[in-house]
């Protein structure tokens, strides 16, 4: 069966996943995690990219980023081929680490990439793993609300759709529910029948 072939255009922008083969572990130790995240940074320097979001979870990860000049699949392919070398010769495990190929998503408006950002960070909670997004260690999501500096990280674009101070209608946006209705007025997210996004928040 043929693949499909997959949208990229330079500044394309995606919500990319990869699970583990079998819905098996990708992680093991904290170890494994911190390695990921240098093999996404040596990536990044060789095949250059904006990370915006992203969530490591046990059997999968999330990474919501834009590319530039370097197809997504090629940074992909770099990413996890190397990550599954480590991880086999770390454990003496052999053949597939990743289940398949990647999976994307082309983000193509605003909307979508802040519910992307959000259902990324909620991850863990959804899971039962946490109880609050803060908790989990593997995520952007405090680079996001309390300015924690992440050498990975720019979340610049997403917040920039959210009026001053964007860090605390982030997080406002975070615990919004799934009734809660918004609209866009000079750029950025208000929302409807509510007390949010009011000039001189305190």
């Amino acid at each position: 069966m043929a693949r499909n072939v997959r949208v990229w255009f330079e500044g394309a922008k995606y919500h990319v996943t990869s699970r583990g083969n079998r819905k098996s572990s990708l992680f093991l130790e904290e170890e494994d995690y911190r390695k990921y995240l240098d093999i996404i940074e040596e990536t990044r320097l060789r095949y250059p990219f904006h990370l915006h979001t992203f969530c490591l979870m046990t059997n999968h990860t999330h990474l919501q980023l834009k590319t530039l000049e370097t197809p997504l699949s090629i940074i992909m392919k770099n990413l996890n081929t190397k990550y599954a070398k480590y991880f086999n010769r770390k454990y003496e495990f052999t053949g597939h680490v990743f289940e398949k190929r990647y999976g994307d998503e082309l983000l193509n408006s605003r909307e979508y990439e802040i519910d992307v950002s959000k259902y990324i960070h909620l991850n863990p909670v959804e899971a039962g793993m946490v109880a609050s997004p803060e908790d989990y260690p593997w995520s952007s999501y405090r680079t996001y609300v309390y300015g924690e500096v992440h050498p990975l990280i720019d979340p610049k674009p997403i917040l920039s759709y959210f009026p001053d101070p964007p860090a605390q209608y982030y997080q406002q946006y975070m615990n919004s529910s799934p009734t809660d209705k918004f609209f866009w007025e000079e750029g950025k997210l208000l929302k409807r029948e509510g007390e949010w996004f009011q000039c001189g928040l305190e």
